[in-house]
């Protein structure tokens, strides 16, 4: 049996968790206002007039507002000059007021009110003639913006934002390393209550269970996979019973502070075969070179091309084909799970020091098994360093 997996229960696991005592400082108000002015100097650089900001991840970065997108029009006007204002329903305007962590007036609309019309005749009235949109305004409300427009021109803030949001600053990086922190313990509780005839709803329970004892608010999501669904990346409806010797597929992360982890492993209940020993091996040796690839400067593409290249030469792939890697190396994180910039072929951005990725160059051998490992790594002056030692063995993926 595979060292740490199995021999022990949910109640008995369940049992020793407590709520995290190295807790991560939340987000000061400073922070909040050095992220508006770096925005602001960027806007000005791009000669833009102001940024709009729509309800979601970014106006949580800049706000501390943690609105989702509906489809009511919520948003933050950044002018490159001046104060900031928020366009939102009136009879949202106390809870929004509640929610930010920096101070602006409020426009409100009514349920009947065109609230496009009503910010473009806003930011036409304070003489701006180039504004900037957050990319992930909703087509319908950017056109909606456009078609009010009445000689205003608009233009793609994803420079803007993802030149602010790519780089994380130490609180930020402490949020998300105790989130990764939680979410690995958790994984380590869940080999321990493994057994035969175990479904993959009552371990994704389990899960769910731990991240809250541990102070989440519950897994961000949870993905479980037994046998033969784990060669879908992201699996297969329905769910699947646990069996001696099955491949274990677990994915899964919580948030602290708006911020994300997100952690792979993959072992054997049982005793694995020398295919499942061969390619775990493998996996783990691309998921060392992607990371000893990361060199400030570099292009993201290259960490990708670190671990393909290597998969590779092993006889697998090329490029995305199957057996082989069928995705990309890796994604940034932060407050969205998956965000710019990416570790893909095709993506230059050079590595900068706070940038954040994961690094899971999972392996697939169709219609048979796959094998993922993930982990992440954020960038410093040194160069990449994790969030979360790599599993070390197919023997003792715990150590």
């Amino acid at each position: 049996m595979t060292k740490g997996v199995g021999g022990s229960s949910a109640q008995e696991q369940l049992a020793e968790l407590s709520p995290w005592s190295d807790t991560a400082t939340p987000i000061g108000a400073d922070e909040y206002q050095a992220r508006l002015d770096k925005a602001r100097g960027l806007a000005a650089a791009y000669g833009a007039d102001a940024i709009v900001v729509g309800a979601g991840k970014s106006l949580q970065y800049f706000t501390g507002i943690g609105f989702g997108a509906t489809e009511r029009f919520v948003a933050m006007v950044l002018p490159t000059d001046g104060p900031l204002y928020f366009i939102c329903p009136t009879f949202e305007i106390g809870s929004l007021t509640a929610a930010t962590a920096i101070e602006g007036d409020m426009l409100g609309w009514e349920e009947h009110e065109d609230p496009f019309a009503l910010t473009v005749t806003a930011l036409q009235d304070q003489g701006y003639s180039k504004v900037a949109i957050d990319p992930d305004l909703s087509f319908h409300m950017a056109e909606r913006l456009r078609k009010a427009a009445r000689g205003l021109s608009f233009e793609d803030a994803a420079p803007l934002i993802d030149g602010c949001r790519m780089c994380k600053s130490p609180a930020e990086i402490a949020l998300m390393q105790q989130a990764k922190s939680m979410t690995l313990e958790v994984h380590e509780r869940t080999a321990r209550i493994l057994r035969p005839g175990m479904s993959t709803a009552e371990v994704r329970r389990f899960i769910d269970q731990a991240h809250r004892e541990l102070g989440a608010s519950g897994s961000s999501f949870c993905i479980v996979l037994f046998g033969t669904a784990t060669s879908y990346p992201h699996g297969v409806p329905g769910e699947q019973t646990l069996e001696e010797d099955d491949l274990v597929l677990i994915d899964t992360g919580c948030t602290v502070g708006g911020y994300h982890s997100d952690i792979t492993r993959t072992y054997v209940y049982g005793t694995p075969t020398d295919e499942h020993r061969r390619i775990w091996d493998l996996e783990r040796a691309a998921q060392i070179a992607a990371f000893e690839a990361a060199e400030l400067g570099a292009p993201c593409e290259a960490v990708d091309e670190a671990a393909r290249s290597l998969i590779t030469r092993a006889g697998l792939g090329p490029d995305y084909k199957l057996p082989g890697l069928p995705h990309r190396t890796g994604h940034g994180i932060g407050l969205a799970i998956h965000e710019s910039p990416y570790l893909v072929p095709g993506d230059r951005t050079p590595l900068a020091v706070g940038m954040c990725f994961s690094n899971e160059p999972m392996i697939v051998v169709p219609e048979r098994f796959g094998i993922r490992l993930e982990d992440h790594f954020h960038m410093t002056e040194e160069g990449p360093v994790w969030f979360t030692e790599p599993s070390p063995s197919l023997d003792a993926p715990f150590g």
